[in-house]
């Protein structure tokens, strides 16, 4: 019953590859099992493209002996290509789509499809490809096994396939199959590089593929076209769920096209782990269903649509980015219509990975026999890269790489250059949402966008303007933008999506993280999810200074980040991290598991590191555990030390690598990290990550999903989080689980909107608008604006004053909300310009003067300089709530909401209140945590003062390193001192912690939080003082 099942299914799906352009073996007779190859269908083939070239080999005369060694000369050649190293030009690939020599004649095995019909003869032999599938090989010279079917090209084996029925064996007894029973040590079918391009394994429900058999440790991969945007495939009337396989994939042209425009070798750098040695490693890349998928598609739409379109492709983390935008790009640079004319004059791919430029480089010279057709444009100076890309697009370079940076500087010269009037380019944009936004995007347009006027004719303030509108409202249609993105926002979607048949825009290709995650191309970093709550009670010292009236807002921002900063908090933060860490995280992977701690600001980031080196000191663990910092800029803060930190200082130990190379190495295990790294970063070996900083949205799934990349022996994330609500996470994670989606469309409306609340405001007049607009389309730079300009910022600082001395509240309201509509016009204008055209060049040249006078105005606020320096920390806990498995479910997901009604409300009204009603209300916000006086910290804060006062430890903190200024005598006796001193007032505080383990504890305590770092900088800040 089983045999008769699988025979069925291998029968309907030989019926209708023969009944569809396949020639048809039922058995294997005429394979030739030592050379695997099929002799008929070689010679076949060079008989009928190559005839003259052949007859230099097997000549005419030669008797049948001759002819029979002649042959065997020829296979024998062709063996021996295919067996040679891809690297040096050999392989399976290399065979096909390179000339072969056989002395004296020049072979070629394969004609892909040519881009265009204008050559009859590339056009004939492309149709006299053979494509054959042949039943039950017996491809072994040392036994009998066989394989269901091999497919060929031309003679040459390109794949393999073992078949199963579900009413029988599933797809997984044919992965045992290949994993146990078909060695490929020995065996020319089945070696990697030598033998079949990919092995697929088929069942009625699912597909699975490899190009590289290596026994148990062989990895599949899933070729499924998806079941509800996760993993499987969806049911079809009257046929196998995987009837794609064989109806679509290898439908003659579909299959020769993934043949010649798909499968290519990529080498990548090994380095041995003992000797050193640098070699070389081949991988044979082949589509994934989705790739494959989307890049036809994309092809398709493109070839039907022409020029001018937009297309949002919503690919999840791991699903191969860089190769889908490499095919994309090769098939685009590739694209003709019937009559030969290209649909693209060029192709440009903007991306910030640092690996897409030289992997996109390797794959074109791999899939294109042309040289030249990739210039990249990433390295030199901004100067140099601008007269290279404006080179490459005169030169009509097919790709071009770049980065995002290299358009704003090459502008200018490139928008002067005629000589690209009329061309075409499609732009591939690597992460949409942050590589297309705002100026950077208009300005790419502008790039290539011809202004459409006469050499000499004049060139008035209304040309440029109502050329500037035509490019940011796609009215010009030369360009054709592809948008990449896992994770794209309700304006990127606004921009990039397409209409379905309501009018909602939706992406046009989507592979989505549910199908990722249950793939296993990426982990689930939300299954370890464990949350600390925060609790703590402030006062202030200074009883005099609680009727001080502060900006309640304001001042409970400054408070909390107060609270967050002090050193307690950070050092009890930095024990449960460092110990999870070790307990929970450094053991996976051999050892070389890593983790990230996500903190709120530079400075927070600055005092992590220090208090983290202090702890890994103080325990004895430097030599387990290394961390490094990550931050932008220099950090000034007194309270750590009186010099600046920098990551270059805070680094020592780089010697000339960057962060991510020294990360990546075994010297590191942790990164602080401070908005830097949280997208974009790859590193496999991350599998823990503290957070300490408000997360929501897509900079939620963006930050976490740095845990997400899968190696062999990574099943496993921890996420403790310090910040968030677990439901916030949760809810972040499911607007990307599946589609992403608009419940809410953009209204272009708001525009008008704001311009009438803008103008109401008696701030400016249209005169000076036309003025400034007019001065900087002119020049393209601030000289002479100020004086168009100070009219409109002397009318506002002037009635600013007014209402402040008169305390007209409602006057400083309705100012303000001027300063903040004209803003959110700027970045709403910017959005909607560039896919409407509004028609008017007044919005044009008000979007100009408004950009320019919003950064002009600047308003006084109360409560800025709040002074905290009497703020003492009282009470402090942090509990571990309960460890929980965030589970992403189907349709959740709460939709992206477009812009609607920006800058159209009021302004929040300033709520004043005492500084001490201030602390009494941060807190309430403490209330019902469980908040104990065991809790209290004021013993901590007065033997801490009393502590960093004493000159002599200061003397002993910069003499000596952690251990040695742990041991000293002097230490020891102050604190003991100091604990009894503040008895007076904290007694029974104080009497808990003697119980808990005395001064020794206490001297624990202080050590962690940062004391010898806090006496040393004290020690200087008091000796700049008396200089």
């Amino acid at each position: 019953m089983a045999l008769h099942n699988e025979i069925e299914f291998e029968n309907s799906i030989c019926s209708h590859l023969a009944a569809h352009g396949w020639l048809y073996s039922a058995t294997d007779e005429g394979y030739d099992r030592e050379r695997a190859l099929f002799p008929e269908d070689v010679f076949g083939w060079l008989q009928d493209t190559v005839p003259e070239e052949l007859a230099k080999v097997l000549k005419p005369d030669l008797n049948p002996t001759m002819l029979a060694k002649a042959k065997l000369r020829v296979l024998d050649r062709l063996s021996s290509v295919m067996g040679a190293d891809p690297f040096n030009g050999g392989g399976t690939l290399n065979a096909l789509k390179k000339p072969i020599g056989v002395t004296p004649a020049t072979l070629r095995m394969f004609q892909p499809k040519p881009a265009d019909g204008l050559n009859p003869s590339t056009v004939e032999r492309y149709g006299r490809n053979r494509l054959r599938v042949m039943r039950q090989v017996h491809y072994s010279q040392a036994n009998n096994k066989s394989l269901d079917l091999v497919l060929f090209l031309n003679g040459i084996p390109v794949a393999t396939v073992e078949l199963k029925t579900d009413l029988t064996q599933d797809a997984e007894a044919a992965l045992k199959q290949y994993r146990q029973d078909r060695n490929p040590k020995g065996e020319p079918l089945l070696c990697h590089g030598r033998g079949a391009l990919v092995h697929f394994v088929v069942s009625n429900q699912e597909v699975h593929m490899t190009t590289k058999l290596e026994g148990p440790s062989t990895r599949f991969l899933p070729f499924n076209a998806g079941r509800n945007n996760g993993a499987g495939n969806a049911e079809r009337e009257g046929t196998s769920p995987t009837a794609y396989f064989w109806e679509d994939l290898l439908e003659p042209e579909a299959w020769l096209t993934v043949l010649g425009k798909f499968i290519h070798y990529r080498f990548e750098e090994d380095t041995h782990p003992i000797t050193g040695k640098k070699s070389f490693k081949a991988s044979t890349r082949f589509p994934r269903y989705h790739q494959w998928r989307a890049v036809n598609a994309l092809t398709s739409a493109a070839l039907a649509e022409g020029p001018g379109h937009n297309y949002l492709i919503q690919h999840s983390a791991g699903s191969g980015k860089t190769d889908s935008i490499a095919w994309t790009a090769y098939r685009l640079a590739s694209l003709h219509r019937e009559n030969g004319s290209k649909v693209f004059d060029g192709v440009i791919v903007i991306s910030d990975r640092t690996v897409l430029d030289g992997q996109l480089q390797k794959a074109i010279e791999q899939l294109e026999t042309v040289a030249g057709v990739f210039a990249p444009i990433t390295r030199g100076s901004e100067g140099s890269k601008s007269k290279q890309l404006a080179e490459a697009l005169i030169k009509g370079r097919q790709i071009i790489g770049v980065t995002l940076q290299t358009f704003p500087h090459a502008m200018e010269e490139i928008r002067k250059n005629k000589g690209l009037a009329g061309r075409n380019y499609a732009i591939i944009a690597d992460e949409a949402h942050s590589s297309q936004s705002g100026d950077a995007a208009k300005s790419l347009k502008n790039v290539l966008t011809s202004m459409g006027l006469e050499e000499g004719e004049d060139i008035t303030t209304e040309d440029v303007l109502a050329a500037e509108m035509a490019a940011r409202a796609g009215a010009t249609m030369n360009l054709s933008f592809f948008a990449f993105t896992a994770t794209p926002k309700a304006k990127t979607i606004d921009l990039f999506g397409r209409p379905d048949e309501n009018g909602t825009m939706e992406v046009f290709d989507l592979y989505s993280m549910k199908q990722a995650i249950e793939e296993g191309f990426i982990l689930d970093v939300l299954q370890n999810y464990t949350t600390y709550e925060m609790a703590a009670r402030i006062a202030q010292s200074d009883q005099d200074a609680a009727t001080q009236e502060v900006d309640r807002d304001q001042g409970t921002k400054a408070l909390m980040q107060w609270v967050r900063l002090h050193p307690h908090n950070i050092a009890q933060k930095v024990a449960i991290i460092v110990e999870h860490f070790r307990e929970n995280v450094a053991h996976h992977l051999a050892g070389r598991a890593k983790a990230m701690v996500v903190t709120s600001s530079r400075k927070e980031a600055v005092r992590y590191k220090l208090a983290i080196d202090n702890y890994l000191q103080l325990k004895g663990y430097e030599t387990e555990l290394a961390a490094l910092v990550a931050f932008s800029g220099e950090v000034t803060d007194p309270e750590s030390g009186p010099n600046g930190f920098t990551e270059y200082t805070m680094n020592p130990g780089l010697k000339g690598r960057s962060l991510t190379k020294a990360f990546g190495s075994d010297d590191y295990q942790v990164m602080l990290v401070a908005n830097k790294f949280q997208t974009g970063f790859d590193q496999p070996l991350l599998v823990g990550m503290y957070v300490d900083k408000k997360l929501s949205g897509i900079a939620a799934v963006q930050t976490l999903s740095r845990l997400n990349r899968v190696i062999p022996g990574k099943d496993k994330t921890y996420v403790l989080d310090f910040a968030n609500d677990p439901d916030t996470i949760l809810d972040a994670f499911q607007t990307y689980f599946e589609e992403a989606s608009i419940v809410k469309a953009s209204n272009p409306d708001v525009i008008h909107d704001m311009i009438m609340k803008l103008d109401a405001a008696g701030i400016y007049n249209d005169r000076e608008v036309e003025l400034v607009a007019a001065k900087w389309v002119a020049q393209r730079n601030h000289n002479g604006l100020v004086s168009h300009l100070q009219p409109a910022i002397d009318v506002f600082h002037d009635r600013h004053k007014k209402a402040v001395f008169t305390n007209n509240t409602l006057e400083l309201e309705q100012l303000e909300e001027f300063r903040k509509t004209a803003g959110a016009f700027n970045k709403s204008y910017d959005f909607f310009s560039q896919i409407i055209d509004y028609g008017s060049t007044r919005i044009e040249k008000l979007a100009i003067y408004l950009k320019l006078l919003s950064k002009a105005l600047q308003t006084s606020a109360t409560g800025n300089n709040l002074d905290l320096s009497d703020v003492v920390l009282t009470h402090y806990a942090l509990k571990k709530q309960e460890a929980r498995d965030l589970k992403l479910v189907d349709g959740e997901g709460k939709g992206l909401k477009g812009i609607t009604a920006v800058g159209s409300g009021v302004v929040r009204e300033k709520t004043l209140g005492t500084f001490g009603g201030l602390i009494e209300q941060i807190n309430k916000l403490f209330e019902g945590t469980g908040i104990r006086d065991e809790d209290q910290l004021n013993v901590f804060e007065s033997v801490s003062r009393h502590v960093e006062s004493n000159e002599q430890l200061q003397r002993e903190a910069i003499a000596n390193g952690p251990l040695d200024f742990r041991s000293s005598p002097t230490l020891n006796e102050t604190v003991e001192e100091s604990i009894y001193t503040a008895g007076d007032g904290h007694q029974k505080a104080t009497n808990v912690l003697l119980e808990l383990g005395g001064p020794e504890k206490i001297v624990e305590i202080l050590l962690a939080a940062g004391l010898q770092d806090r006496l040393r900088a004290r020690a200087q800040l008091d000796a700049m003082g008396n200089d």
